[in-house]
């Protein structure tokens, strides 16, 4: 065999994840085949590159060395497409790369979005890892980025993006069965989950040690599954799991959706753009707000928690920007 660049980008997502499970969900393949592509990989070049751990996965001495060489390969071949790209598009009319984790403010802004910009081709790029989306954007292959940032683990915040804060304290809500005795109650004190099953997902950028942190303060340890969220609601509905969940998250006959008590979890949401995209990114920023501010009052339970709070959402959205600190 002969490395190639996928091979190198291969090596670049595992030591940026620190896991063989995280890299492939990045790369979008499984993790058989990455394991078998990086061995095939260590035996061409005849010895290993990541040392494996039980917490994950840490380069060698011959790891960093490899890459490296191999980040600014990758970062010059990410530009090259990304150049190319943009060029074609020029070419066949206005394109707009959006990339997004998920929310449920996403239809609505697409929608504002397409209003705004009729004619122009709206690309929208989905994924749990936010420095994924952020490394993008910076490359230039996203116009902009909308992600979360789970408090008190923050992301890595390439140089040169232009960053604003949508939502600087979002709290996360949970999700728990319709029967669930602590579902008769308007909040949920965590501790009254002590026992439940936590679900949540490792693969999504701070995700696991925000949670963990929480439940480590409250002075519980739970067990936790880990899993992707759209497997957890299907065991949430049988009260086989609680999770986190985003506060717009709508109710189910099924399943209950309900503040924690004291708002221990919580992400700030940013929008990111590329730079000399100014009058995109006003566009975006505001189109967004006013798609976030329609989802917020669209859940009844996030909607209660913004008139206790007297927040500004309350009223027609402000479409300001905020810049990140």
């Amino acid at each position: 065999m002969e490395l190639e660049v996928r091979h190198l980008r291969a090596l670049c997502a595992i030591a940026d994840t620190g896991s063989l499970h995280k890299a492939a969900r990045r790369l979008g393949v499984s993790q058989p085949s990455l394991t078998t592509q990086l061995r095939r990989i260590e035996n061409y070049l005849g010895a290993p590159l990541f040392a494996r751990e039980r917490t994950g996965c840490r380069p060698t001495p011959l790891g960093r060395a490899v890459l490296s060489r191999a980040r600014p390969l990758v970062g010059e071949m990410t530009a090259l497409v990304a150049e190319a790209q943009a060029a074609a598009a020029r070419e066949g009319g206005p394109v707009l790369r959006i990339g997004s984790t998920a929310s449920r403010a996403l239809a609505g802004w697409l929608r504002l979005l397409r209003a705004r910009f009729p004619g122009t081709d709206l690309s929208l790029h989905m994924d749990v890892s936010a420095n994924a989306l952020l490394s993008m954007a910076a490359a230039g292959q996203l116009d902009v980025a909308f992600v979360h940032e789970v408090e008190g683990c923050p992301l890595r915040m390439p140089a040169g993006l232009d960053v604003r804060v949508l939502v600087d304290r979002e709290p996360q809500f949970v999700s728990l069965a319709g029967d669930h005795p602590a579902a008769g109650a308007a909040e949920v004190d965590i501790a009254d989950l002590a026992h439940d099953r936590w679900m949540v997902d490792p693969t999504v950028d701070g995700e696991w040690d925000g949670l963990r942190r929480v439940l480590a303060a409250a002075g519980i340890n739970p067990p936790v599954l880990h899993g992707d969220y759209h497997t957890a609601a299907s065991l949430i509905a049988v009260g086989e799991a609680v999770a986190p969940c985003q506060p717009t998250s709508v109710p189910r006959d099924d399943m209950a959706v309900r503040p924690l008590r004291g708002d221990p979890l919580a992400v700030r949401l940013l929008l990111c753009s590329r730079p000399g995209a100014r009058e995109l990114f006003d566009a975006a920023y505001t189109d967004l707000a006013a798609a976030y501010r329609e989802a917020a009052l669209g859940a009844g339970a996030y909607r209660q928690w913004l008139l206790r709070q007297g927040s500004p959402l309350l009223s027609p959205a402000d479409p300001t920007p905020v810049p990140a600190a």
